[in-house]
């Protein structure tokens, strides 16, 4: 069960803010962890919902039990947690990719059943993991299991993030009063993020199936490059919509769900790029992999190494498939590079000339990204740096209709353009106040139309799968 989904819209969300509302603050955290349960049991069934479970109560009980301890126990504690952790990854993430690999290197064929993977699961792994190295750094393990259980499956951002630490909820948790203007504020953030969501991002998707459906290698140069911006703007309004809702619904539960996109399409370097995407899963790579390791007090070579230790893992953490490992490396590299010298050439370079290089670099590796395949990632970059003049029926002309050029317009103005135009615009969509009338009636329209957006899309999949 997604945000934008009917059952979510219509009868998760209005029936439990309904009773979180009314319930005293002493039942609001068990209510906040039956309704996650309820959300997540809808959305992915019995058999993730008890690794969940299981996940949680393991690192409880692993948090609890280091209070106290000597360094040498809590390092164990820490490494039975992280081992666990592991397994899971491997087993249900790249269990089948590791085997298909190994198979294809000695020319044995493996068997194993590939196993769905669990919703969520690379998300509450990873915010898990954290907490319980934070408690072996010596911050205080929760005691409560209501008040540490909500904080580990709290709805809002239990499938998508942002990654929480512990510490930005120990006191709300704790304490807390839900106010006029949380509510409200709360309310804007969620509207515009489903907007992003169903009306832009959703609204670009098809484009990039279709070029997929097609075949990469039938594409015109034109339509290869339209496809590659397409696909960049529709992954930022995908998951940038998803974590403005999830900070939304924090906001309207009086609890801090932290900013994840920060207008990173408006950078000046690849570096500067990533303090502005995806911020919490940057941020805790830094903390527990690429500090760990040495971070910036190195040598050159180790900061080569470490770098491209962190960029490969991240690579890997959005899939088991080569495309992200290539995606993750050749950003090792850019980073790299800029650290070594490029950055400060760049700075020598007009602001425009400087988001010209970040956003085709993006645009370039994404569709690497993006690709369901290495071979077919390379196959659009080949179409976009080599004249194709396409298969029949497959050029620019047959796809860039009115809509869609609209829509691209929009997504691209809004994706950085029109808010560094506007900085009064971003500041009143973060602000912790209530919207003025103007401006909640603007919020009602938007709700509007991105609701009849969400009802044509059901109602259109509801035709296709019954005829």
């Amino acid at each position: 069960m997604s945000f934008s989904d009917l059952t979510f819209l219509f009868y998760f969300l209005p029936l439990f803010f309904a009773v979180y509302y009314i319930l005293p603050f002493r039942f609001k955290n068990a209510a906040l962890v039956l309704g996650s349960f309820a959300f997540y049991f809808i959305g992915a069934g019995a058999r993730d919902t008890l690794l969940l479970s299981g996940v949680l109560l393991l690192h409880y009980a692993l948090a609890r039990a280091m209070a106290g301890k000597e360094v040498r126990t809590r390092k164990a504690l820490l490494i039975i947690a992280l081992a666990a952790d592991l397994f899971c990854l491997v087993y249900f993430k790249y269990a089948a990719f590791i085997l298909k690999n190994l198979g294809k290197l000695t020319g044995t064929a493996f068997s194993l059943v590939e196993l769905a993977l669990p919703l969520g699961v690379s998300f509450y792994l990873f915010q898990s993991a954290g907490y319980l190295i934070d408690v072996y750094r010596g911050e205080e393990a929760e005691k409560n299991l209501i008040d540490y259980a909500a904080f580990t499956i709290a709805f809002p951002q239990l499938t998508m993030g942002p990654i929480l630490r512990y510490r930005e909820w120990r006191g709300a948790l704790k304490e807390r009063t839900i106010t006029r203007e949380d509510v409200f504020s709360g309310f804007e953030l969620f509207v515009v993020g489903l907007c992003f969501k169903v009306l832009l991002a959703d609204q670009l998707a098809p484009l990039w199936a279709s070029l997929e459906r097609i075949g990469y290698e039938y594409l015109s140069t034109p339509l290869a490059w339209l496809g590659a911006v397409s696909y960049s703007l529709q992954l930022y309004f995908d998951f940038s919509g998803y974590s403005l809702m999830a900070m939304g619904l924090g906001q309207m539960l009086a609890l801090p769900v932290p900013r994840n996109f920060d207008l990173p399409y408006t950078a000046r370097s690849v570096s500067e790029f990533y303090r502005r995407w995806h911020i919490t899963l940057g941020t805790w790579f830094r903390d527990y992999v690429y500090i760990p390791l040495g971070g910036n007090r190195v040598s050159t070579p180790r900061f080569v190494l470490n770098t491209m230790i962190v960029w490969g893992l991240t690579g890997l953490w959005h899939g088991a498939a080569w495309q992200y490992v290539v995606f993750g490396l050749l950003h090792g590299i850019i980073l790299c590079m800029e650290r070594l010298g490029l950055r400060r050439a760049l700075e020598q370079l007009p602001r425009l000339f400087r988001h010209l290089y970040t956003g085709v670099l993006l645009w370039l590796t994404l569709v690497i990204f993006g690709a369901p395949g290495l071979p077919e990632g390379l196959a659009v970059l080949k179409g976009i740096f080599t004249w194709q003049s396409g298969a029949k029926g497959y050029t620019l002309a047959a796809f860039a209709d009115t809509k869609l050029l609209l829509i691209l317009a929009a997504s691209f103005l809004l994706c950085g353009p029109v808010q560094a135009l506007c900085p009064k615009l971003k500041a009143a969509l973060y602000a912790k106040k209530a919207p003025s009338p103007a401006g909640m009636a603007g919020l009602l329209v938007l709700l509007f139309l991105g609701l009849m957006r969400v009802t044509a899309g059901t109602y259109s999949a509801f035709i296709y799968f019954q005829f």
